[in-house]
C-alpha cells in the first residue's frame, strides 16, 4: 500500500480499469489530474479535442466501436457544461462513458466562485448515475464503482465530479483488480421462457425486430441462429444496425419513419413480434395505438421499465438478450415459415429502395463507399438526411460497425465519434459522414485529426441546405423555407486545408470514386465536399404520428398529384 495524492489515484484508477485512450480539455480546477497523467502519457494516451462536445463524442464513438468504457476529461463550469449534449446523446443510447470533471475546492462549493458550476445537478437527468467526490479516501472506490455502474446491465454514462482539493490531497491506495461484470440472468425466469416459446411455436408469421440492446449484449451469433432456426424476417432500428447481418436472406431493412416499406408493411401484417432489446422509439412505431395491430408482441430486453413504456406486451423476458436468445435456441426444433418467408420475399421485390442513379447522390455515395470498402468499414455519421441514406444503404454485417446518435438526434455528434473510434480501432477504415449543416457544428475536430495525424475520411453531403427540415417544409409546410438555406460563401475544402487536412470537392458522380481511393491510400485526414442537390429526399417516409402501413415514396406522390 502506498500514499498517493488525488490525481494519482485518478490515473491508477483508470489503469487499473483498462484504459488506454481519454479525451478531454484542461483547465484551472483539472490541472493537477492533468499533471498527473503526463508522468504517465507513455501508458494512456490523450487526445486533445478542439471543444469539450468534441471529447465526449469521442469517448462516446471509442465505447460503440469498442464496447469498452469510454472516458473523457473536462475542467469546472463551462469545461463541465460543454460535455453535457455528448453525455445527453449517450445516456440516449445507452453507451457507456465515464465523463471525469474536476470543480472548486470544498470550501468554495456554494459561493458562485469563478468556474463554478453544480454538474451534479445539470446532469442528474442525463446519467445513469453521477458523483462528487469531497473526501480524498473515497475517491478509488467511486472511480471503480463508476466504471462498474457504466458497464452493468443496461450501460449508460456514469460522471464523477472531483473538488480540486481532492486531486492535490493525499491518501493510501492499494490497486484492485476491476470486479467482473456479468450478464444479467437471475431475472430470466422458467415462467417467462415458457411463455415465449409457446408464443414462439404457435406463430405462423413471426417477425424479429433487433434495438441496440442486441449490439450492447453482444448478441449477434445467438441472434442469427435464432432468426435461422425459426425462420423469421429481421428488422432494425437504428441502434440495432449490424447486430443482424444487412446481407441476410431473411434481413429487410430498417423500420419505421424512414424504414423499408417491406419492414414496415411486414410488421403489420405479422402474427408475432419477437422484439430484441429495443425500446419502440417513436420513429418506430409511428402511431402507438396502431402498431403492429395483428401481432402479440414478445419484448426481450435487460431493462424492466421499458416494459409497457411505449408499447403494451403480451409477454416478456427480462435479462441479458445474450443468455436469454442462447436459452430460447437450446430449447426450439427448427420451424417452417415458407409460405410467410416468400410473402416477405414478394414484398422485397415490389418495394426497392429508389433513387435517382443519373446524377451525384447520397445514396449513391454511400452504395459507392460500401464497394469500395466491402461493408469492412466503421461508420459513423451525423443527423439528418445523409444519416438515413447511410443506413439504407450500407449494408451494416457487424454490430459496432454504425456509429450514430439515435435518441437525441445529435447534430455534430460524427466527426467528434469517428476519432474516437478511430483511436480504439486503429486497424479500421473509419468514415464520418455529415450534412453540410452538421460538419458547421463540429468541423473543429478535423484539427484533432490533423493534430495528432488521425485518418480518419470526412465525407459532406453537402446540399447548402439544412435537408432534413428542408424536406419537411417541403413536404408538410408548404415549401416555406424558414432558416433552412445555407447557401452562402462558406468553402468545406479550404477549410479542411485551413485545418491542416487533405480535402476534395466532388460535382459529379464519376468524380467520387477517385477522390475516395485516394483518401483511402493517402492514410491521412482527409475531407471530401460532394455537391449534391439541394432537393433530394429521403423515402421512403412515414409522416409523423402516423400508423407505419402510411409509408409513402416519390412513387406514391406523383400518383397522388395526378
Amino acid at each position: 500500500m502506498k500514499k498517493l495524492n488525488g490525481s494519482e489515484i485518478v490515473i491508477e484508477c483508470l489503469k487499473e480499469q483498462g484504459v488506454d485512450t481519454v479525451f478531454g480539455y484542461p483547465g484551472g480546477s483539472i490541472l493537477n489530474i492533468y499533471d498527473a497523467l503526463y508522468k504517465h502519457q507513455d501508458e494512456i494516451t490523450h487526445i486533445l479535442t478542439s471543444h469539450e462536445q468534441g471529447a465526449a463524442h469521442a469517448a462516446d464513438g471509442y465505447a460503440r466501436a469498442t464496447g469498452r468504457v469510454g472516458v473523457c476529461l473536462a475542467t469546472s463550469g463551462p469545461g463541465a457544461t460543454n460535455l453535457v449534449t455528448g453525455i445527453a446523446t449517450a445516456y440516449m443510447d445507452s453507451i457507456p462513458i465515464v465523463a471525469i470533471t474536476c470543480n472548486v475546492g470544498v470550501n468554495l462549493l456554494g459561493k458562485d466562485s469563478f468556474q463554478e458550476i453544480d454538474i451534479l445537478g445539470v446532469t442528474m437527468p442525463i446519467t445513469k448515475y453521477n458523483f462528487i467526490v469531497k473526501d480524498v479516501t473515497k475517491l478509488a472506490g467511486v472511480i471503480r464503482r463508476a466504471f462498474r455502474i457504466a458497464r452493468s446491465g443496461r450501460p449508460g454514462p456514469v460522471l464523477v465530479d472531483i473538488t480540486k482539493d481532492v486531486t492535490s490531497a493525499e491518501c493510501e491506495y492499494e490497486r484492485q483488480e476491476p470486479e467482473e461484470v456479468k450478464p444479467q440472468s437471475d431475472t430470466i425466469t422458467e415462467e417467462d421462457l415458457e411463455t415465449a416459446l409457446t408464443m414462439i411455436r404457435e406463430s405462423k408469421k413471426p417477425f424479429i425486430f433487433v434495438g441496440g440492446g442486441a449490439v450492447s449484449a453482444n448478441a449477434s451469433e445467438e441472434l442469427r441462429a435464432f432468426a435461422h432456426k425459426i425462420q423469421a424476417p429481421v428488422t432494425d432500428s437504428l441502434m440495432g444496425k449490424g447486430a443482424f447481418d444487412g446481407t441476410d436472406e431473411l434481413y429487410t431493412g430498417m423500420i419505421g419513419m424512414h424504414g423499408t416499406k417491406t419492414s414496415n408493411f411486414g410488421v403489420a401484417e405479422c402474427d408475432l413480434l419477437i422484439v430484441v432489446g429495443a425500446r419502440f422509439s417513436d420513429r418506430v412505431v409511428g402511431d402507438s395505438s396502431r402498431f403492429a395491430r395483428k401481432a402479440k408482441i414478445l419484448q426481450l430486453d435487460v431493462d424492466p421499465a421499458e416494459i409497457n413504456k411505449n408499447i403494451r406486451t403480451n409477454a416478456s423476458v427480462i435479462g441479458d438478450v445474450k443468455v436469454i436468445l442462447r436459452r430460447l435456441n437450446a430449447r426450439l426444433d427448427p420451424m417452417n415459415h415458407d409460405e410467410w418467408i416468400a410473402h416477405i420475399e414478394r414484398m422485397k421485390d415490389m418495394y426497392p429502395l429508389r433513387y435517382n442513379k443519373e446524377v451525384l447522390t447520397g445514396p449513391y455515395v454511400i452504395e459507392k463507399i460500401y464497394e469500395i470498402t466491402e461493408g469492412d468499414a466503421i461508420i459513423t455519421t451525423d443527423v439528418g438526411q445523409h444519416q438515413m441514406w447511410a443506413a439504407q444503404y450500407y449494408k451494416f454485417k457487424k454490430p459496432r460497425t454504425f456509429l450514430s446518435s439515435g435518441g437525441l438526434g445529435t447534430m455534430g455528434y460524427g466527426l467528434g465519434a469517428c476519432i474516437g473510434a478511430k483511436m480504439g480501432c486503429r486497424d479500421k477504415t473509419v468514415i464520418n459522414i455529415a450534412g453540410d449543416g452538421c460538419f458547421r457544428m463540429n468541423m473543429n475536430e478535423v484539427a484533432t485529426a490533423t493534430r495528432y495525424n488521425i485518418p480518419i475520411i470526412q465525407i459532406v453531403l453537402n446540399n447548402h441546405v439544412l435537408g432534413m427540415v428542408r424536406q419537411w417544409q417541403t413536404l408538410f409546410y408548404g415549401k416555406r423555407y424558414s432558416q433552412t438555406v445555407l447557401d452562402d460563401q462558406v468553402d468545406f475544402v479550404k477549410v479542411a486545408e485551413g485545418l491542416g487536412a487533405k480535402a476534395f470537392r466532388v460535382t459529379k458522380k464519376e468524380e467520387f470514386e477517385p477522390a475516395f481511393r485516394e483518401a483511402l491510400k493517402l492514410n491521412i485526414p482527409v475531407v471530401i465536399d460532394c455537391q449534391i442537390g439541394s432537393d433530394d429526399k429521403v423515402f421512403p417516409m412515414v409522416p409523423a404520428g402516423k400508423p407505419n402501413e402510411d409509408a409513402f415514396d416519390e412513387i406514391d406522390l406523383r400518383i397522388e398529384a395526378r
